[in-house]
């Protein structure tokens, strides 16, 4: 029987270190520092890859490590690049002000061991303190599309001397309009530089023409399919009446799923403002995010969110992506999102970095349709489930198809049905119809000089 030290013993692979990434003393300070014990399957493939200088273009999901995995390397370039510049030498583009912000953090909690300088150039904040801002000559700007082009129109932010140019979330940057601000931006970067695309999810044609227009001859790492199994998160689907009967199922979830933080999702602006006030008054810690909401106040409701222990965070889709909330218990869908990647960035809110998640869809009658494209296109079922403490009538269809879709309740018409409404019967040859013969145009009767119309020929209709 062989012992432990027994030669011919097999041992278990040791795991992965970020010490055996190559990274700077003091970036390794900083991971120690955050308490990070091995590096993601993302970070293990991505930094080695990026800090050999190659382009890149990635597909990570949501909650995989994917900023780290290039804020990182991004880091390390710069302190291994050590010309005198009065620009910045890295630029992070991001779709949303909360995804941008959330970059900036994990950029400082990283670089908080060196002498890296940041700014974040996003709009709904001051146009002149950003440039004021820009003028101190930081190393690294994150920005969001819209605004870096103002300040560049506006010559304060410079790009001439970028060596680095992250991309990150290019799937949403395309859906919200900026494919055209991201190839300007690209093209500011006038220097030799890498560039870095990252997606959550393949996209289409559009996001292929973007990283062809801005990639040069990059890597192309999968490192998730997008539709792939989450096991870290159950997923369920909860059938409902209407929007009152769901309001009602709401607030039973939250008082008794055992959630201490909880973010609920509607698609529209109006369905969150109500939702939230109705979330108020039944007693509960409640802030609201969407886009109508100036910058001051959305910081302020993702702050308060966080410092809280119980709450609950009512968001548009424009909350889906960038917010990285530790300890987030619970998603609720009030109303089902209109896409299947929509739905994949909505749950990646919850069961983040290995962490278990529950993910429940609140769907009315007129919404299983759409959730059941949803579960098609992810390859999955979601579980169901029936709360027979907010009883309603509605329990899902009673027969559906093989694609998951109740099966129609419409009735054939019958032939005689068919010929009242005036369509041919299904089966008999449709006979032409010869055309109407046209009337003959009559001449106007011609009077003569005692005021009486001449006799009519014979044959001649009345």
């Amino acid at each position: 029987m062989s012992s432990p030290t027994d030669p011919d013993t097999v041992q278990p692979p040791a795991p992965p270190t970020f010490s055996a990434l190559d990274l700077h003393e003091r970036l390794l300070k900083a991971v120690d520092a955050l308490a990070f014990t091995e590096p993601t399957a993302v970070q293990q493939k991505v930094i080695p890859a990026a800090l050999a200088g190659d382009d890149l273009f990635a597909i990570a999901r949501t909650g995989s490590g994917k900023t780290a995995a290039f804020v990182l390397p991004l880091l390390q370039r710069l302190l291994e690049d050590d010309s005198k510049v009065t620009a910045p030498r890295a630029l992070i583009l991001s779709p949303t002000r909360e995804l941008a912000r959330q970059i900036l953090d994990d950029v400082a909690a990283l670089a908080r061991f060196t002498f890296i300088k940041a700014e974040l150039v996003v709009g709904g904040e001051d146009f002149k303190v950003q440039a004021a801002r820009l003028r101190r000559n930081p190393d690294l700007v994150v920005a969001t599309p819209g605004r870096a082009l103002e300040q560049i129109s506006a010559r304060n932010l410079d790009l001439s001397q970028v060596r680095m140019l992250v991309i990150d979330e290019a799937d949403r940057m395309l859906d919200m309009g900026f494919s055209d601000d991201v190839t300007a931006i690209a093209e500011a970067c006038a220097g030799q530089h890498q560039t870095m695309l990252f997606s959550a999810t393949p996209g289409d044609a559009r996001l292929q023409q973007v990283a062809d227009s801005v990639l040069n001859a990059p890597q192309n790492l999968i490192l998730d399919d997008h539709r792939s199994e989450t096991p870290d998160i159950i997923q369920q689907v909860i059938p409902a009446d209407d929007n009152g009967h769901k309001e009602k199922q709401l607030l039973w979830l939250l008082a008794n799923q055992g959630a201490a933080k909880v973010m609920v999702f509607t698609n529209t602006r109006d369905q969150a403002d109500r939702l939230c006030g109705m979330l108020i008054r039944a007693g509960q810690r409640t802030f609201v995010l969407h886009g109508e909401k100036d910058q001051k106040t959305r910081k302020q409701a993702i702050a308060h969110f966080r410092q809280s222990r119980n709450a609950v965070l009512v968001a548009t889709d424009v909350a889906a992506r960038g917010l990285d909330i530790e300890a987030l218990d619970l998603v609720i869908n009030f109303d089902m999102p209109r896409s299947g990647d929509d739905y994949l960035h909505r749950v990646g809110r919850t069961g983040r970095a290995g962490a278990e998640g529950l993910a429940i869809s609140l769907v009315a009658a007129h919404e299983w349709n759409l959730m059941s494209s949803i579960e098609r296109y992810l390859r999955r079922q979601f579980q169901r489930r029936l709360l027979k403490e907010v009883p309603g009538h509605f329990k899902g269809p009673k027969n559906v198809k093989a694609s998951g879709k109740p099966v129609g309740s419409k009735k054939k018409k019958s032939a005689a049905d068919k010929k009242a409404s005036g369509k041919k019967p299904a089966g008999k040859q449709a006979q032409k119809s010869s055309p109407k013969p046209k009337r003959p145009a009559t001449a106007k009767p011609v009077i003569s000089d005692d005021g009486m119309a001449p006799p009519k020929r014979p044959g001649t209709r009345k």
